[in-house]
């Protein structure tokens, strides 16, 4: 899957915004991706750092119009935390010389910020 398909949109509510001070953004995901896929489409997209995701299956509620009955479609929600404080890592590279990573993350994700 692309990193496109597998993050839907993002999810802006109350309590999500109130979770994006201790580095955790809810998104609505496609239901056959795993937890990795999401990780890897997150860090790809938003250039962060992922320390956690935990993933959700929402049942679709009964609603009715009329006199007839119907359902909201079944969805996946992910709630994923982020490393608020990246550091670079260090390694060693062939020889043992020690060596750091040069990728720069962010701390945020500046695009949920409304």
């Amino acid at each position: 899957m692309v990193a496109e398909d597998i993050i839907i949109r993002p999810i802006i509510t109350e309590k999500s915004i109130m979770a994006q001070t201790q580095g955790k953004y809810t998104f609505e995901v496609n239901k056959k991706a795993t937890k990795i896929d999401i990780k890897n489409a997150v860090e790809k997209l938003f250039e962060v750092k992922v320390k956690d995701v935990a993933t959700m299956n929402m049942t679709g509620k009964t609603r009715r119009r009329g006199y007839q009955d119907g359902k909201t479609s079944d969805w996946k929600k992910a709630v994923v935390t982020i490393d608020t404080n990246p550091t670079e890592k260090k390694f060693l590279k062939k020889g043992g010389i020690e060596a750091t990573s040069s990728k720069k993350f962010k701390t945020s994700i500046e695009e949920m910020n409304v």
